[in-house]
Formats: structure tokens, C-alpha cells, sequence
């Protein structure tokens, strides 16, 4: 399998990358990213909320050198915190580069539709929006950002979107596992050039233990995990898996290696029952 995706704008992204949501303190972030650098990760994903920026930048300062690795060898991406939206958000990516020390980042997101401390219902999430993509494609256009997107967009989000940009979304990270797919978002971004990249691969873990899962895994002899992650990427979706421990981020990574056949993959697929287990954008105008 292809361990890398052009982006629309010829940008090349990995697949696979690590996630770092709940990654926190300097000692733990530069654990797992060590593991993660030495199983070949090269992509790396964390946003403003995370409150770890500054750590994976620290971190990626000194562990690059010791991988034989620089900057370009590796791929960041980082997340507008919801707060930020509207006129602040051209200064939020200005802290986020500050915070992650590099100068540029390969992929800055809007991480969420809505505006914090907003209803869902209100009006103004629509302008806030527009101002915050207005912001990124200014970063875009300086040359700070190589690429931009959006998380937790609904169609009607990305049809919106697209409808007023100048600069189309490069990448759409959403919620997606047999759970929750997402076929109409994912032959929408085929349609238009958007990478999906999924996050919660494993339903918050609750898909682990789940039976077709289990006959699946007993098939490849290889882990849940690896499963579920193979499950998104023979379909062209990109994963990020979360972990701090260096032995599940070697796992993860060999999640690659799965063949998986076109019939088990929608064997898992027939799971969907849109159950979500993180946030639900749908609501928000």
C-alpha cells in the first residue's frame, strides 16, 4: 500500500500518522514520538486544545538529529481551537506556529464548525467560519501553512465551504470506523478532491471487542487495531491512531502491512449503525 496520498495541491501526506490527543507533559510526548520516529511514523497531528504543541515541537527539535532526520522529512498538522474563531483566528495560527517552533506547518485544520460558547443553532457560526477560512488561506498564500482543511465538517459544512473559498480544503478529518461510515462525506471528498482522514479508528476502543471484528482478526492473525485501521485504508482514508505507548504505536504501524480483502472490508462495513462515540457536528448551522 501507498504510505503516502497526494494532496490536491500536490502536497504529499502520510496515510498513517500518530495521534496525540490526551498526549501530555514533555517526558510523555517525547516517548512516544521517539517509538513512533523509529517505527516510520513521519506524520504527526495535535491542535491548539490539546495544550501539547509546544512539547511535540520541543520534542520533534531534538529527535529529528538522533532519527538522522530534518523537517522536511517529517509532516505536522495543527487545529484552530474553536474559541478562535472568526476574527481571531489569523493570531491563533500565529501561536500555534510559535508554539510548534518550525516556522511553517504541512496542514492546518478549522477543528470544529461551531464557534466555543455558541449554540449549535446560531447564525453567526456561518460568518465565523468564513472569516477562519479566509485566515487560513492567508496563511496558505504566505507560505506558512503547505496545506489547509477542516475537522468535523458535515456536507452541508463542505458544500458551504466550497461554495466561497478561494483556496479549496486540502484534507476532511472527521469521525470514521465501521460504526460510523460515512459514505456520502467519503464519495463527496472523492468527488472533489478532499483526502478523509479518520479519527477514532477503534470507537473509543468499544469496537475491539466486537465479534465480526474478532472473525476478522482471527483471519490475519494480526490485532484489532491493526484491523481496524486497514479497514480505512484500503479505502483511501487516512488514520491517525492515538497512543502514548511505544508498543501499541509499533502495532499501529503494521497496520500497512494488512492486505485486507475487498469482501472483509465490507463485512466490517456493515457494522454502520451511525452510532457516534465523540462529537456530532450536525447540528451546527
Amino acid at each position: 500500500m501507498a504510505e503516502t496520498v497526494e494532496l490536491n495541491n500536490g502536497v504529499r501526506m502520510p496515510v498513517l500518522g500518530l495521534g496525540t490527543f490526551k498526549l501530555r507533559g514533555y517526558e510523555a510526548v517525547y516517548r512516544a514520538l521517539d517509538a513512533a520516529l523509529a517505527e516510520g511514523y513521519r506524520s504527526f497531528d495535535t491542535a491548539a486544545v490539546y495544550r501539547n504543541e509546544g512539547d511535540i515541537g520541543r520534542a520533534l527539535k531534538e529527535l529529528l538529529p538522533r532519527h538522522g532526520l530534518t523537517r522536511p522529512d517529517v509532516f505536522i498538522t495543527s487545529k484552530l481551537g474553536p474559541k478562535d474563531h472568526g476574527s481571531e483566528a489569523r493570531a491563533a495560527c500565529e501561536v500555534s506556529l510559535e508554539q510548534l517552533g518550525w516556522g511553517y506547518l504541512d496542514l492546518y485544520l478549522i477543528h470544529w464548525p461551531g464557534k466555543q460558547g455558541w449554540q449549535s443553532e446560531d447564525l453567526r457560526n456561518r460568518e465565523v467560519r468564513r472569516e477562519s477560512w479566509e485566515a487560513l488561506e492567508e496563511m496558505y498564500k504566505s507560505g506558512r501553512f503547505r496545506a489547509i482543511g477542516v475537522s468535523n465538517y458535515t456536507l452541508t459544512h463542505l458544500q458551504e465551504l466550497l461554495g466561497s473559498c478561494k483556496v479549496s480544503p486540502a484534507v476532511l478529518q472527521v469521525e470514521y470506523h465501521p460504526r460510523l461510515v460515512q459514505n456520502g462525506l467519503l464519495s463527496f471528498c472523492r468527488e472533489t478532491g478532499i483526502h478523509l482522514q479518520a479519527y477514532s479508528s477503534l470507537g473509543t476502543g468499544s469496537l475491539v471487542k466486537e465479534p465480526k471484528v474478532r472473525d476478522v482478526v482471527e483471519r490475519y492473525g494480526k490485532t484489532p487495531a491493526q484491523v481496524l485501521l486497514a479497514w480505512a485504508l484500503r479505502q483511501g482514508v487516512g488514520v491517525i491512531p492515538k497512543s502514548g505507548d511505544p508498543q501499541r504505536i509499533a502495532e499501529n504501524a503494521r497496520a500497512l502491512d494488512l492486505a485486507m480483502k475487498p469482501e472483509d472490508v465490507l463485512e466490517l462495513s456493515s457494522l454502520d449503525s451511525g452510532t457516534r462515540y465523540c462529537w456530532d457536528p450536525q447540528g451546527v448551522v
